[in-house]
């Protein structure tokens, strides 16, 4: 695209910590527009997105931001920077759903995840005063997985995913568009 013009997509992200297992892991959920608004504010639309450069861009800016945040442990930083550079060679995973269709929609895709607890009541199956059993499905398979662990691990598992107080879990990014 033309770099003059300086395109710039829009966005929303969505920081979730969990998978359905309770267990930490961090990953985002984005909406990315098809297209940006350049320096000019006109839209230009983009039919194509490279996933493969996409995959290697996210993994790239992700690891600088990271290391220019942090302070300490530069040395062990750079090493886990290299071996995810060369274990992870085609870049961060990237699922890309498709196209949504209308911001209602896009609004539940993102409010879906803002206000959602790390598990639903509706998965606890038992409790009994000392041990916790709740079920999840399993992403690779969907298969009905259950677990039963102490009362306070399942405690540890589920408050480790709340945020710190004023953290912004939701965050946007674009210019403002010119209407013609």
């Amino acid at each position: 695209m033309n770099k003059k013009e300086e395109y710039t997509p829009g966005m929303v992200t969505v920081i979730h910590t969990f998978g359905r297992d309770l267990k930490w892991n961090p990953h985002v959920h984005m909406v990315l527009s098809e297209g940006g608004i350049g320096n000019n504010g006109l839209w230009k639309p983009v039919n194509f997105v490279p996933y493969e450069l996409m995959r290697k861009a996210w993994q790239k800016v992700l690891l600088e931001n990271l290391e220019n945040k942090i302070k300490k442990e530069k040395k062990e930083f750079k090493r886990l920077k290299n071996a995810l550079y060369k274990r992870q060679d085609k870049g961060f995973y990237v699922y890309a759903e498709g196209e949504i269709a209308t911001a209602k929609i896009a609004a539940r895709y993102v409010g879906r995840y803002t206000g959602r607890p790390a598990i639903a009541e509706s998965r606890i199956i038992n409790y009994d005063g000392g041990k916790v059993r709740f079920y999840y499905e399993r992403h690779e398979d969907g298969k009905r997985i259950e677990e039963e662990v102490d009362a306070l691990e399942f405690i540890s598992r589920v408050i480790i995913h709340i945020p710190e107080k004023h953290f912004k879990m939701v965050r946007y990014y674009g210019k403002k568009y010119k209407w013609m």
